[in-house]
Formats: structure tokens, sequence, C-alpha cells
């Protein structure tokens, strides 16, 4: 099965770089919109066309607490942001393989389980293997403040904590992943 683009209110199938993909066990992933490029016209620099900054989110672990991870989606998507929502229980080669995949911009990760420094380092990891480092890679959960420093100073570029605004989160992503323009 191919990943899944949720609309509106329907589904539309989607082919990824000629062959379809699926995620953990062969389940289709789950995409929150449809967002289609369009052209947008700037008074100063003329007609652009930009794509949406594309956002794979991911419960990597254990975990089976998603709640947070889905509400962080959804945030992202009603901002504009294509969202690939991965399910649970991924493990970080699942979590890269699709990045990778998708083309995506960035990668959230929601970690409820105490595993967190474990679980970004390897997708750091993985993601420094494929040359794909340049995936902005952000996250939360229950982390504390002294792994949140750890993981700062290991590469994660945001980490967010329980009632973190999703005002914030988006903001921050706007200005940490930048829209790419084609054409």
């Amino acid at each position: 099965m191919s990943p899944v683009r949720v609309t509106a209110r329907r589904e539309v199938t989607r082919s990824v770089r000629g062959g379809t993909r699926a995620g953990a066990r062969g389940r289709a992933l789950t995409r929150l919109n449809g967002m289609v490029p369009g052209p947008t016209q700037d008074r100063r620099t003329g007609p652009q066309r930009t794509v949406p900054r594309r956002v794979v989110v991911a419960k990597p672990g254990l975990d089976g607490h998603d709640r947070g991870a889905k509400v962080v989606a959804r945030a992202l998507r009603d901002a504009g942001m294509e969202v690939i929502y991965t399910g649970l229980h991924q493990t970080p080669e699942q979590i890269v393989a699709t990045a990778l995949a998708e083309d995506a911009d960035a990668i959230g990760l929601s970690v409820l389980s105490g595993a967190h420094l474990t679980l970004f380092a390897r997708v750091l990891d993985l993601l420094a293997a494929e040359d794909a480092s340049d995936i902005v890679v952000f996250g939360g959960g229950i982390i504390p403040q002294a792994d949140r420093a750890e993981l700062l100073e290991r590469g994660v570029a945001g980490v967010f904590g329980p009632g973190a605004s999703m005002a914030d989160i988006v903001a921050w992503v706007r200005e940490h992943v930048p829209e790419r323009e084609v054409g």
C-alpha cells in the first residue's frame, strides 16, 4: 500500500518516486493534508513556486501515547505544512527511511518513554550515514532539562516539553525549516 494523502474529506493514494511506499509492517502512512504547490506572486521578485514544508511526525520506540504527536501534526498541517504521520512503534530506521522517501525537510519526534537520548541519537546517526543531515530534527516529550541540553549538543535543533503551545511550535518550525522554491 502507498502512503495516503488526506485532504479535507477524501483520501487519495500517492506513489513516491516511481514506486509505492508503505510504512512499518506494510501499513500505509497517513498524510494529513494534500497541499499542492501553487504559484505565488511577490511584488518585488515576480512569480515564484514554493513547496510547503514537508514534516515527518513520528513516535519512535515502544511508547504508545500518541495524542501529543497527533496534536502537533494537526497544528503543523493547519499552518500549511505537509505532514506525514508515521504512526506508533516506529524504529529509527523506519523513520529515516520514510523521511528520505518523502523528501522531508524535517522530522518531529515524540518520545514519552524515557528513551529520548538513544532514539534521537540513532535518528541523527542514520541521517548522517545517508548524507541527509540537512533534514532538521526536532521533538518533544517528557525530557528532563539536563537531557534537553545534551540533545541540543548532539544536533537536535529544538526540544519542546509539556505545555509548549502549538503557536510556538509552528513559529519555531517556520523559522528553522525553510520553504523550498521550485523552478
